[in-house]
């Protein structure tokens, strides 16, 4: 299984109250969660939230992340096929 920019974005609204399109999160996955207006416990309110979606823990480092092209990186190197 993946996480896409979709289901970040997604996520980022949910978890974090902060609403950017899919579009503009894929061009700014290089720009810090902190410019786009997520902060450290909505970023850990993202990294719970995928780990009861998909019923698999995330990466420690996950909520240490800086932008999101570093946090899908990292989760999607972590994700077991499938999960």
């Amino acid at each position: 299984m993946t996480i896409t920019v979709d289901e970040l974005s997604e996520l980022m609204k949910k978890a974090a109250g902060v609403t950017v399109a899919p579009a503009d999160l894929q061009d700014r996955a290089d720009s810090g969660f902190d410019v786009l207006g997520v902060d450290s416990l909505g970023l850990l309110g993202i990294v719970g939230e995928l780990e009861n979606r998909h019923g698999v823990p995330m990466p420690v480092d996950a909520e240490r992340c800086k932008t999101p092209r570093q946090f899908l990186d990292l989760v999607n190197s972590a994700m077991p096929a499938g999960a």
